[in-house]
């Protein structure tokens, strides 16, 4: 079953500067069904929200992993959680 979910992600590195939340949305949008937001954090990190379909959202996290993204990702922390529905698209903040 692909239950709907919430996944909400830090994403360290060099990810600031480099086009990473322009990318983040690009990616969300061509795997489609999530919605939710890359916002540049004070600290250097990048806070992801994607709401959307389990399989969707995992696709995104597994990009923000491994997949060929701008600048360089040292690690991701996630959190799972239930969706809120309060996110029409996905945008950068």
């Amino acid at each position: 079953m692909n239950e709907e979910v919430r996944v909400t992600a830090w994403v360290r590195g060099q990810v600031q500067g480099v086009g990473f939340r322009w990318f983040t949305r690009a990616k969300a949008l061509e795997i489609g069904g999530l919605s939710g937001f890359a916002l540049n954090l004070e600290d250097g990190r990048v806070q992801v929200v994607a709401e959307g379909p389990r399989a969707d959202a995992q696709g995104l996290l597994d990009w923000l992993r491994e997949g060929d993204t701008p600048g360089r990702v040292d690690g991701v922390t996630e959190i799972w959680d239930t969706p809120r529905g309060i996110y029409d698209t996905f945008a950068i903040r």
